[in-house]
């Protein structure tokens, strides 16, 4: 087994600043609702950019979302290139005679209905589906995505969304043409009370004994385990202690023995470059952010949220437009409605 540990000092965050952010944002999105054309808007009107509700009922147990296609543009020859997005592409759908419907190989001509067939294998499809929205207890989303065979499931849990308390995570990715090698899964908890009780200690006192962060890997060949536990520094930033333990599974215990005997240096020196790094973002991050409380804060977190990209248009049309055949399994309910 490799056991690898590095420490990092790193700027605080506000409990203050961070519960009231959460909760704002809550407030903003709980407020929105969705147009006819899927769009999503604010309650001043203004369209969250690049979101898009592609199935079910906005803010209701399996609505699916996604990104905003970008418009086709035809080739010279008047045929849509492979992989192509349209309209709606990211909900996952196959319709008659719409893109995604019977296609094979990632053809990038019409078919015979005249629709655009589905992405070929190196494309990606990505939906979120929202499985509760309860903002005074619990928030659940489920993200998927699929690119180049490799399928993957993300779920992620908030609870008390306004003051958040905890957030857990499980990933799992396959591919359905191959075998077990290409399976993983994985799952991670984030226990907010605990890491601001932690971090509120005296300087002088014990580390908590419990780490609030943890996460678990596994995968046929090997298991992975990480915690990360803060503690407060003399000076008030936070000192951040990161413990990464991986074990070999069957016959790779000793294999992997013999190949971390000879490169033990390059992968500390990695892991500590890597702990190093997401620690220079956390404060880069920070640096950025403007203290802003009340009603300033509720317009800098609207304005991040309904800010495009330059240059960026937004088609419009119809959400249900076809797309490409949903590798996890058929939709939730039916087409988008204003909520």
């Amino acid at each position: 087994m490799a056991r690898l540990t590095h420490t990092v000092t790193v700027a605080p965050l506000d409990r203050g600043w961070f519960e009231e952010a959460a909760g704002t944002l809550v407030d903003l999105l709980d407020g929105s609702r969705a147009r006819a054309d899927g769009s999503v808007v604010l309650a001043d009107g203004r369209a969250v950019a690049g979101l898009r509700l592609l199935k079910g009922r906005h803010l209701r147990a399996g609505a699916r979302y996604g990104e905003t296609p970008e418009p086709v543009t035809p080739g010279a020859d008047g045929r849509v290139p492979a992989g192509s997005g349209t309209v709606g592409a990211a909900d996952g759908l196959a319709r008659p005679g719409t893109a995604g419907a019977g296609a094979a190989g990632g053809s990038s001509g019409p078919g015979a209905s005249g629709g655009v067939p589905a992405p070929g294998p190196s494309a990606t499809v990505g939906a979120v589906v929202l499985r509760a929205w309860r903002p005074a207890h619990s928030v659940e989303v489920e993200s998927r995505v699929a690119e180049g065979g490799l399928a993957l499931r993300l779920k992620v849990r908030l609870s008390e969304p306004r003051r958040p308390r905890a957030l857990d995570l499980s990933l799992s990715g396959h591919r359905p043409a191959d075998g077990s090698l290409y399976r993983f899964s994985g799952r991670g908890t984030a226990d907010l009370a605990a890491w601001w009780a932690a971090v509120d200690r005296l300087p002088s006192a014990l580390p908590a004994a419990r780490p609030p962060v943890t996460a678990r890997a596994a995968h046929r060949l090997a298991k992975a385990r990480l915690t990360v536990t803060p503690h407060p520094a003399d000076d008030g930033s936070w000192r951040i202690s990161v413990v990464l333990s991986v074990r070999g599974r069957w016959l790779l215990r000793p294999v992997g023995a013999v190949a971390l005997f000879f490169a033990r240096r390059p992968v500390e020196r990695g892991f500590r470059e890597a702990v190093e790094n997401a620690a220079a973002q956390w404060n880069t991050a920070l640096a950025e952010l403007t203290p802003r409380h009340g009603e300033a804060l509720r317009t800098e977190i609207a304005d991040a949220l309904t800010e495009t990209e330059p240059d960026k248009t937004v088609p419009g049309g119809p959400a249900d437009a076809g797309g490409p055949t949903d590798p996890w399994g058929p939709a939730d309910i039916g087409g988008p409605e204003a909520r």
